[in-house]
């Protein structure tokens, strides 16, 4: 039969790991969070953009006289993208950096192991650049210049 100190130990061990898989599984859905973040964000860059080209190139073909109406909404969703991604940019790391001064916190106390790290997000990075190609859409859009222009 198995002391009760034990069985105390191998119940606050499993509880301890529990706690770690639950910190692993929050980080991971964050990063779903901020991949439909991204989702979204590229639908309305490259909507944006394709209305904008399209208006553009019927008017360098003099096909029509004016179309700063589809342009300027073009641009707004390019703008909404960019500013859409920004926000879910600095929501994501101030949550992850919430999230592993918890997990600091409870390293401390003894309450979970601090064998496991959080690995950079390969989505943060994703979403960074994208926000760069966003950034250089609308500059490319906004004062015709290369790499978009």
């Amino acid at each position: 039969m198995a002391s009760p100190d034990l069985k105390l130990d191998v119940n606050t061990e499993l509880a301890a790991r529990r706690t770690g898989m639950a910190f692993q599984r929050t980080r991971l859905a964050e990063d779903r969070t901020l991949m439909a973040v991204i989702r979204t964000a590229l639908s309305l860059i490259g909507f944006g953009f394709t209305i904008f080209q399209f208006f553009q190139r019927l008017r360098e073909q003099d096909v029509i006289a004016r179309a700063h109406a589809p342009r300027n909404f073009g641009l707004a969703l390019v703008f909404l993208g960019v500013v859409m991604l920004v926000f879910g940019i600095v929501y994501h790391v101030q949550f992850m950096l919430g999230l592993r001064r918890l997990r600091q916190s409870m390293r401390q106390d003894g309450l979970v192991h601090g064998e496991t790290v959080f690995p950079v997000s390969l989505t943060l990075i994703t979403a960074i650049l994208l926000l760069a190609v966003g950034v250089a859409a609308i500059a490319g859009m906004e004062f015709d210049i290369a790499p978009f222009g």
